[in-house]
């Protein structure tokens, strides 16, 4: 099985070559790995405070920095974490910043970064951190648009010199039963893999209604699922897990998608730009098509998962049959320290630092990130988009100015509805 290659998707760049300072990057913080590692948390929401309290289940961490663009998301989430890992905090009040700005000052505190606001700031965020020389984990999707995908690949590139590990949070490729299930299919347990289908069906997500004190950004911000500049649409920020699965078991990238979507349910004041449904056919280079489908509408058949077919087998991952009827058994993907895979990605970023290992998932995330994203322009625009063609693209979702004042990238008509993607209409690349 061919692996995803780095070299041809950023378009034949030089491998990386460390340099003398970037060696003396790595020395610096292989010695800073024997000793306590000091961490910053950038975003504090939900999934950022359950991300740092995965990372301190480990010996030798302690939180010294948080930051957020919002100063109740600090304090909220220090008042959480103070209740468990007290022993492993220190982070009075001078060390919690809030504001668009705020990620520079905890980074620059701390040897171990973890990056979990909106994702739309994912690129801006890691590449500032790894150009500071720090260890970098960071939440799924890594961005939201090419401009984004190409700064997080620049970045990793950059990492890789620096000696710096980076872990991405799609949780699934430390879990047990995934990487089992691919060492069955890297063993040629069911042959080539020519078809797929993922997918992530659901109810939906929560809405933050509008409060009458806020400006746009304020609402955007606090809204932020509902916002592409922000979230990528919920086929980015959450079927990237899917899709993920499929790129990783396969070994390539799709080369080109077409799909459908729309606004069936999610169509009111409150629910932004976004899409709440998505159906992809992803064509990859060595012939194998996936069909991708993500919903968010409540009362439907719903359900999250990933089903392969080879020349050999087909199945569910992880529970695979031979065209016959005959169960696979799945391979040995390797021992995991906790069952757990959220905390399993946590213990495994904390070792390659301590152990100076090779580690770098920002490859593989921006690449399953990008899949999300031609999807995503597929659906909106009803054209057949290439990965090549998308990759060159200069359309960039962010706002020019990050301040509570300044204009958003989107803004509503006079009824409070934002425009939406029409297909025949919206121009992807």
């Amino acid at each position: 099985m061919i692996e995803p290659s780095r070299r041809e998707f950023i378009g034949g760049a030089a491998a990386a070559t460390a340099t003398a300072a970037a060696l003396t990057v790595a020395q610096s913080a292989h010695a800073q790995a024997s000793g306590e590692l000091k961490v910053a948390l950038v975003g504090c929401g939900g999934r950022g405070t359950g991300a740092v309290a995965q990372h301190l289940l480990n010996d030798g961490v302690k939180l010294v920095a948080m930051a957020d663009a919002f100063e109740d998301k600090v304090n909220g989430a220090h008042n959480n974490l103070n209740k468990k890992f007290k022993e492993k905090m220190d982070v009075p009040k001078e060390k919690r910043f809030f504001g668009f700005d705020a990620y520079k000052e905890a980074i620059d505190l701390a040897d171990v970064v973890i990056l979990a606001t909106s994702p739309g700031f994912r690129p801006l965020h890691f590449e500032y951190a790894i150009k500071q020389g720090k260890h970098v984990f960071m939440e799924k999707p890594v961005a939201t648009d090419m401009p984004g995908i190409r700064k997080v690949l620049a970045a990793a590139k950059m990492a890789d010199e620096k000696g710096l590990k980076v872990v991405v949070g799609l949780q699934r490729r430390y879990q047990k039963s995934y990487m089992d299930a691919y060492a069955a299919v890297k063993d040629g347990a069911i042959g080539q893999i020519i078809s797929g289908h993922v997918q992530w069906n659901g109810g939906g997500v929560w809405v933050r209604p509008r409060q009458d004190d806020q400006t746009e950004m304020q609402y955007q911000m606090r809204n932020w699922y509902y916002f592409n500049w922000l979230c990528g649409d919920h086929i980015t920020e959450q079927h990237v897990h899917n899709l993920d699965i499929a790129n990783w078991f396969i070994g390539e990238v799709p080369i080109s998608a077409e799909g459908m979507g729309g606004r069936e349910v999610r169509n009111g004041i409150d629910n932004g730009e976004i899409y709440d449904h998505h159906f992809v056919k992803y064509h990859y280079k060595s012939g194998a098509i996936v069909s991708s489908q993500c919903r968010h509408i409540k009362g439907c058949h719903n359900g999250v998962y990933e089903y392969l077919a080879g020349t050999k087998g087909h199945g569910r991952v992880g529970k695979f049959k031979t065209w016959s009827g005959e169960n696979i058994e799945n391979g040995d993907g390797g021992e995991v320290e906790y069952k757990n895979p959220y905390e399993e990605e946590h213990f495994r970023l904390i070792r390659a630092i301590r152990n100076d290992e090779p580690l770098n998932n920002a490859y593989y995330g921006a690449t399953s990130t990008a899949t999300s994203i031609i999807g995503r322009l597929a659906t909106y625009s009803g054209k057949l988009v290439k990965m090549e063609d998308a990759m060159k693209s200069e359309i960039s979702l962010m706002p020019d100015d990050f301040a509570w004042d300044a204009p958003a990238p989107v803004v509503p008509d006079d009824n409070g509805y934002y425009p939406i993607a029409v297909p025949g209409k919206f121009k992807p690349v």
